[in-house]
């Protein structure tokens, strides 16, 4: 009984006789002519001495009880420890539009029902339901998590680590054997492990190799395996990562896991990207509508607020181009340092003795709008808040609770502290003409218990998803960020209810360099923000050059995070022509493919966005450090129209350092510009000049 979910770029078919429902293929678009029983039958698997009689499946929930030998799907039990190893049968199926497939099967002795609900676009969604349907006994859900064979081909894994302030960090490994697992218990999507894994064929890159991806869309806990079984067989398998007894489904009820995104190409990993990046399109509140360039105030006041101080801050950012000016920490309660205040949101009378109306009218008759800062999970034990709710907080009653930053969770999923919280971002809203908020989570989950006295960390990411939900339906013309210490909440799900990721805290040019390239592989562009920080970085102390800084910002949701008022004249024109330079290209940049090149030695790097008609592109050639060569190479440019002629220039960056002194002669195009095919850029390329290091070269591509 198979299923064939045909896409323009991909096809799977799903086999609904193994129960829990198998794709036997997932890649290149098998026609629509394709005969799903020859391609059963030519796909027959021997059985090899050893082995069991049966190969069990890799379904989408493969079985311990069906003799499966990896990791089980689901995992679980019920009073006495029975029930721990299901077996599912097909109940039913439906295909309710085009590309969607429902399958239903059951397990009538475990008495479970599993819903399976896959999707196939630009990229294929999974989804599973678990119900219980026993009529008097809980069933104690440990694990449920989605799994995709990968095929003999996938022989090398890359995957994502990294850490504050140097996030989204590849690594890659060959894959022929063994388990290669990644466990988050940090109670948001994590710095370290991502959830984003890719397969390829080896020694795939940017534009080669057949590439698989996989990103379960999820903001809390999460786990993530890839194996090679010892019968030869890959999979890769995701899912939300429980702590002990968080689940528990009473009669009837029911667990639905968090979606799986995967995505595939057989022409690299730039391509597979933008499967993930068609995907957070579909869903964004703000599609087609311009990123307003912004100037977020921390690095520039800090917790040091005045309302002069701050219109003369907005004065200078109208000046140079700025369209958004966002408030940042120290505008509320008794919010002096990073000890106190947090939960108290209404406005400090004693820093805002007029409220926040003044500055707010301030900015927007300069023809910005406003934005603030807000952190609405955390809770300081030195607030007013906590001091009247001890309670709400998020923590293990009985143990000295651990802080962070000087602060506990708040609980979210505690009905009146859920309400609490609602009520007061409410009236910020409604009380103010506010367009952004930029809302920030600043510690893991420690030891953390809900009122029932289970763990919390899954009622807490679904009370956020609430609460976001709820705020958008009030308010749904203001954009939130998502900010979690930088990029520790970067996932497709929380991106579905804001409109832009902070990628990082790091505003160093060159540790951004490689934190946006790894964000780019499943996030698009404009949902990531990019600041331009001051000369000297806040985070890493390196001096850059403004248009190295500005070059690396470009490529995402532009902002500022720079006392202006301490620039010089010639700083504060190169500022506004930098911001010139992204406006100019902001529906290009905002609306196009992002494309990656795979470098030439571990010196430079190269990226850029391809207009969806190829017939525009903008390319940013990055010289991280010296190379061994004194000459480098060519760049060359795939995927553009291969007919098409396009002529090649230089974009001007202010303060622009990026000749280098002792190149004696530099190519005749840099100054002059040229013309070449996409046939030529794809397959000879480009000569690059002798660059400085930490700087960045500009092009534009415009076909003729």
């Amino acid at each position: 009984m198979l299923v064939h979910l045909a896409g323009e770029q991909t096809s799977v078919v799903i086999d609904l006789s193994t129960g829990a429902p198998t794709i036997r293929h997932w890649g290149s678009p098998l026609g629509p002519d394709v005969d799903l029983d020859l391609l059963a039958a030519a796909a027959q698997r021997p059985i090899a001495h050893g082995m069991l009689d049966v190969e069990a499946p890799i379904s989408l929930v493969p079985e311990h009880g069906s003799g499966f030998a990896g990791r089980p799907g689901l995992a679980g039990h019920r009073r006495g420890g029975t029930a721990w190893a299901p077996r599912f049968e097909y109940e039913s199926h439906a295909q309710p539009g085009h590309g969607r497939l429902v399958a239903v099967a059951h397990d009538p002795i475990a008495k479970l029902r599993l819903t399976s609900v896959l999707s196939l676009a630009d990229v294929l969604t999974v989804q599973l339901t678990l119900t219980n349907t026993s009529d008097v006994d809980r069933y104690l859900l440990d694990q449920l998590s989605i799994t995709l064979p990968l095929p003999g081909q996938a022989r090398e894994l890359m995957q994502f680590t990294g850490r504050w302030t140097r996030e989204l960090q590849p690594w890659r490994t060959t894959f022929d054997r063994g388990a290669y697992v990644a466990e988050n218990r940090r109670g948001r999507t994590s710095h370290e492990h991502v959830p984003l894994v890719f397969a390829g064929t080896s020694g795939f890159g940017e534009w080669q190799g057949e590439v698989w991806g996989a990103h379960l869309a999820w903001s809390g806990n999460h786990q993530s395996i890839a194996e090679v079984l010892p019968d030869g067989r890959r999979y890769m398998q995701m899912g939300e990562l429980f702590h002990p007894g968080e689940i528990s489904l009473q009669p009837a009820e029911s667990y639905t896991t968090p979606e799986l995104i995967a995505t595939f190409s057989p022409e690299g990993l730039t391509p597979a990207s933008w499967g993930f990046h068609r995907a957070v399109r579909t869903h964004a509140s703000r599609s087609g509508a311009p990123r307003p360039v912004l100037l977020n105030t921390w690095e520039a006041v800090y917790f040091d607020h005045s309302t002069e101080r701050l219109q003369q801050l907005a004065d200078a950012a109208a000046s140079v181009g700025i369209e958004r000016f966002v408030l940042d920490d120290g505008w509320f309660g008794s919010r002096r340092d990073d000890r106190r205040g947090l939960g108290d949101w209404s406005v400090s009378p004693e820093v805002y003795p007029q409220g926040l109306t003044p500055l707010i009218d301030h900015v927007r008759a300069l023809g910005m709008d406003f934005g603030i800062w807000v952190e609405p999970e955390m809770v300081n034990p030195d607030s007013d808040l906590y001091r009247a709710h001890p309670d709400w907080a998020l923590v293990t009653p009985g143990y000295e609770p651990v802080l962070g930053r000087h602060q506990l969770v708040l609980n979210l999923a505690h009905p009146e502290a859920f309400a609490h919280v609602l009520g007061m971002l409410d009236a910020l809203l409604r009380d103010h003409e506010i367009a952004y908020m930029k809302w920030d989570m600043n510690r893991d989950h420690v030891q953390s218990s809900g009122v029932d006295g289970a763990a919390g960390t899954h009622a807490q990411t679904r009370a956020l998803y609430r609460l976001l939900n709820e705020l958008h339906a009030r308010h749904p013309g203001v954009d939130i960020e998502s900010c979690s210490s930088g990029g520790g909440r970067i996932d497709h799900e929380i991106l579905r209810r804001t409109t832009r990721v902070w990628t990082s805290d790091c505003n160093d040019a060159l540790e951004r360099q490689s934190i946006q390239r790894g964000a780019s592989m499943f996030v698009p562009p404009e949902v990531m923000g990019a600041h331009i920080g001051p000369t000297r970085s806040h985070t890493t102390g390196r001096r850059h050059s403004l248009s190295f800084r500005a070059a690396t910002a470009l490529f995402g949701h532009l902002g500022v995070e720079w006392n202006l008022l301490e620039l010089t004249d010639h700083e504060r024109a190169g500022l506004a022509e930098a911001i010139a330079v992204h406006k100019r290209f902001r529906p290009l940049l905002h609306g196009g493919d992002t494309v990656r090149f795979d470098p030439t030695s571990d010196a430079s790097l190269a990226h850029g966005v391809y207009a969806l008609d190829r017939n525009e592109a903008l390319v940013a050639c990055i010289q991280l450090q010296t190379d061994m060569a004194l000459t480098p190479h060519p760049l060359r440019l795939p995927g553009l129209k291969p007919d098409a002629r396009y002529r090649i220039e230089r974009v001007p960056l202010p303060d622009d350092k990026s000749e280098r002194g002792p190149a004696r002669a530099q190519p005749a195009w840099l100054r002059d510009g040229i013309v070449l095919s996409g046939r030529h850029l794809a397959a000879a390329g480009l000569q690059m000049p002798v660059m400085n290091p930490e700087s960045a070269l500009l092009l534009h591509l415009q076909a003729i």
